[in-house]
């Protein structure tokens, strides 16, 4: 079963958004315990991980915590910030042996106004990741917090070694397991036909960056392209919960997109369908404008 919600196109704010999320069980976990959330002017993916339903708990937690932004038009770090510690405490504050090794992935887009300009801010935790397109540019944005990353980062490992490596799967941070939950953030100026792309670790093992472009630069809408993705893991295996959030920008600061846009979408606030189917690292290191 996909499982997909469109938000309102018509959304008050700084930068207007339509966007898309989408998700499956795969076809070999019994449960997803994969939660997105898609309302401006947060969109969000957790993975959870644990015993049991340990991490269905977990990432449905934290949802609910960044849910309560959704109340405002705009976001500040403090705030990101601060919704992310009070996840991890609920989380930590779990009992029982079913949550036994509770514990998360976060990757989070949120819009921002600063001094009147619109921006992106980006938040990672663990493997789960964000994508940007952006005119020419496609890149990762998210840095992956994961034991093969940190070897491939000393030049221990090359890629094609760490798609097969047996530690592929190990978080080196997590919201909720392990020692270490500090997420890194980046801030990066929003434009105009901007898709980010929000998704668990189900995609990204399954689905190559290139086909993840291709996808995006597609001129369909994003809840066709969402579902175009899950279906494009599926057929590689899906072996893991595979769950993709998108999200374009439609306007920013008065700046409209022409009729033809594929921003243009019909919908609800919260409008689901259902398709029957057999870590700016710790500083805000990426200023305004940089990479333009």
């Amino acid at each position: 079963m996909i499982d997909r919600s469109l938000s309102d196109p018509d959304a008050q704010g700084t930068i207007r958004v339509v966007s898309s999320a989408t998700t499956h069980v795969g076809h070999v976990r019994a449960t997803n315990e994969d939660s997105m959330l898609a309302h401006p002017p947060i969109f969000l993916v957790a993975d959870g991980m644990g015993g049991h339903n340990a991490g269905e708990v977990a990432s449905a937690i934290t949802v609910e915590e960044f849910e309560r932004l959704t109340l405002q038009e705009n976001v500040s770090v403090e705030q990101l910030g601060d919704a992310l510690t009070s996840a991890g405490d609920r989380i930590a504050a779990l009992t029982g042996e079913a949550q036994q090794g509770a514990g998360t992935t976060v990757a989070l887009v949120a819009s921002m106004v600063l001094d009147g300009v619109g921006y992106w801010v980006v938040l990672n935790l663990g493997d789960s990741r964000v994508y940007r397109l952006s005119g020419e540019i496609f890149e990762q944005v998210s840095v992956d917090h994961s034991v093969v990353q940190e070897l491939m980062d000393r030049g221990d490992l090359t890629p094609a070694e760490a798609e097969v490596h047996p530690y592929r799967h190990m978080v080196t941070r997590a919201l909720g397991a392990g020692p270490d939950s500090e997420p890194d953030y980046w801030l990066i100026p929003a434009e105009v036909g901007d898709r980010m792309l929000i998704c668990s670790d189900g995609l990204t093992n399954e689905v190559e960056d290139a086909s993840i472009e291709r996808a995006l630069r597609s001129p369909r809408d994003v809840r066709t392209i969402g579902e175009d993705l899950v279906r494009l893991a599926l057929d590689a295996g899906g072996r893991d919960n595979v769950s993709v959030v998108i999200v374009e920008a439609v306007e920013i600061l008065g700046l409209s997109l022409p009729p033809e846009s594929t921003a243009d979408l019909p919908g609800e606030d919260t409008d689901e369908h259902e398709i029957d189917e057999d870590t700016l690292p710790r500083g805000l290191e990426r200023e305004a404008g940089e990479g333009r």
